[in-house]
């Protein structure tokens, strides 16, 4: 029977074992650089079997957070460059999450002081971070615009740009396309948050064209073996809802399942809060089975409140994949200390956005 700490495949990318380090946004990257000290902050955690990269704009646009990290501009990529080399020079192996946030944002972080985009120009109920003079603040998002079609086919570059770049100049082992958690690609698949009346909304097919777009055009630039993608199918956050998710994500893993992904990643329940929500059932099992019987190869990836027994129960279940969030913010050994059984360390939840070294690598590992 697998274990945990068991090496396996997703797609081109031979892991150590099947534990993840989840995408953890922590606004460390002025200019949308990322600093000197995230090279040592994913060094540090390079154990885990695959390091998924904190969520990281793919344009100007895609920005919705102060410091953010980005994938479009020189000294980015450089930096980014600085982290893959110190994370292989551990023996690590780790994918770049790529991210558009659509309405997600605020004007304060657009080009030029412009609204946000997304399907329809309807606000989201949720907040943003600015940082100012080196304070994080809590803000209301911005109204934004809707999206016209003539539009759409630049995102789509964008996003395979920024693969291509990820991987040939910044030396990352793959990416990861952020379908989840309310921003753009899941604003385009959501009934709540897309009211367009064109090709691009009203049937599951056509709120779906925009992710499969974005999919198959990464995975012709990286290919397949190299792209993940992450999906959260009843999560609130964000203001993001679907009436009917099961037909809606059953379509969107059976179309994924040709496109040869190294893996799916699958937010279950609510992100960062109940895995199980009443008034949004959710049959993952069929969902999985969904991909498997359309001949999806990809490794299966699931997230969200899993401590050990949790993910040894997962994985002994059919999972091929665990992702840990929080728990890697305090705990850069966690693979060591699940294996060992030992205490976590508690992290200091006012150093998770902003700042410095402190709350970042100033973690101990195991004595």
């Amino acid at each position: 029977m697998p274990t945990l700490f068991d090496p396996t495949q997703a797609g081109d990318l031979h892991l150590a074992n099947r534990i993840v380090m989840a995408p953890l946004t922590r606004n460390r990257s002025p200019d949308a650089i990322p600093p000197d000290i995230a090279a040592t902050y994913y060094a540090q955690r390079a154990s885990a079997g695959l390091l998924i990269t904190e969520a990281t704009a793919i344009s100007h646009q895609a920005q919705g957070y102060s410091d953010v990290p980005g994938l479009y501009g020189t000294e980015q990529l450089d930096s980014w460059k600085n982290v893959t080399e110190a994370v292989h020079a551990k023996g690590g192996k780790i994918v770049v999450q790529l991210w558009h946030v659509g309405r997600v944002s605020h004007t304060d972080l657009q080009p030029d002081g412009g609204k946000p985009v997304a399907p329809s120009a309807i606000t989201a109920k949720t907040k943003t971070v600015l940082i100012k003079d080196g304070v994080p603040a809590f803000v209301e998002t911005s109204e934004p615009r809707a999206l016209d079609a003539s539009e759409l086919p630049g995102i789509v570059h964008s996003y395979q740009a920024a693969a291509r770049n990820a991987v040939d100049t910044a030396g990352f082992d793959g990416v990861e396309i952020h379908g989840a958690n309310g921003y753009l690609l899941d604003q385009f698949l959501k009934s709540g948050s897309n009211l367009r009346s064109d090709d691009y909304g009203g049937s599951i097919e056509n709120r779906a064209r925009l992710l499969l777009e974005v999919t198959r055009a990464v995975t012709s630039a990286v290919g397949g073996g190299k792209t993940g993608i992450r999906l959260s199918p009843v999560t609130p956050a964000n203001d993001a809802y679907d009436t009917d998710p099961q037909p809606l994500f059953d379509y969107v893993v059976k179309q994924l399942a040709s496109l040869n992904l190294a893996y799916i990643h699958i937010i279950e329940g609510a992100t960062g809060g109940p895995r199980d929500l009443s008034e949004r059932p959710f049959d993952y099992a069929a969902l999985k089975a969904a991909y498997r019987t359309a001949g999806g190869k990809g490794a299966w990836m699931v997230n969200n409140g899993y401590d050990k027994a949790l993910a040894e129960k997962a994985v002994a279940e059919g999972a091929d994949l665990v992702a840990f969030g929080r728990p890697y913010i305090a705990n850069p050994d966690l693979v060591e200390r699940l294996r060992a059984n030992a205490a976590l360390n508690t992290p200091d939840k006012t150093t998770f956005y902003g700042g410095r070294e402190k709350g970042y690598t100033d973690y101990p590992a195991m004595a």
